[in-house]
């Protein structure tokens, strides 16, 4: 599904990240973990077209679309969760899912119930103003927001930062039903290596722009990934 190959990029002239190579299919998992300032938010970026390639490659689907714009590499199947729960706070759950269903016309409303489905609490929440919930809750919620898409690929960017452990397990659980159940490539990036690597596919470590580890995931792995991330 996505193949990256030799892939650098930067800001103006500092690379941040330097030839990377990774592979996700469809319905796999792959975690990057990786310290504050390892790269793993720009790596993200140039898969997502924010960021320009400087050099390398990404395909997708079989295609290349290293230079294509973001909006194009979304709608061939790509959705993107960014760090910080993102959500519009004025607005109800309900509303916050319907400004993206009702795009798809006749099946806005099975859209919405799959998302809805994903996270049953949001359904409990659904009159509730999105400002008010918890961080764990916005973090569902945007998750959900995502899923109405029906994305081949997933993109998170951090998204245990600030939540509790409680929701921080269900949000664990959902990525995994959505690769297992829904075939659904998802690409995690995180810190925090337990919730990143026991149930991922396949993990790599990223440091000053480079893998310097990989591996299969699974409870097994996360003793060697968190070791290499002390390196």
């Amino acid at each position: 599904m996505l193949a990256v190959r030799g892939l650098s990029s930067g800001y103006d002239k500092v690379t941040v990240i330097n030839g990377i190579d990774f592979t996700v299919g469809a319905g796999q998992w792959v975690s990057i973990v990786g310290n504050n300032g390892a790269g793993k938010t720009t790596l993200l970026k140039t898969i997502l077209g924010l960021l320009p390639a400087a050099s390398g490659t990404v395909g997708f689907e079989g295609q290349d679309i290293t230079r294509w714009a973001p909006n194009r590499r979304i709608r061939a199947g790509m959705a993107f969760v960014p760090q910080g729960q993102q959500s519009f706070g004025q607005m109800t759950v309900a509303e916050n899912l319907h400004v993206v269903a009702d795009h798809y016309g006749r099946e806005a409303q099975s859209r919405y119930d799959e998302a809805i489905a994903t996270f049953p609490v949001l359904k409990e929440f659904r009159d509730r103003r999105a400002g008010l919930l918890s961080g764990g809750q916005r973090q569902q919620l945007s998750i959900a927001r995502a899923l109405i898409t029906r994305p081949k690929l997933m993109v998170l960017d951090e998204p245990t930062e600030g939540i509790q452990p409680n929701i921080v397990t269900d949000i664990q659980r959902a990525i995994r039903r959505m690769s297992e159940d829904q075939g659904i490539g998802v690409i995690l990036v995180e810190q925090k290596v337990k919730f990143a690597v026991e149930r991922a596919d396949r993990y790599y470590v990223l440091a000053a722009g480079r893998f310097i580890d990989s591996g299969d995931g699974g409870p097994d792995a996360v003793a060697t990934a968190t070791d290499r991330m002390r390196v």
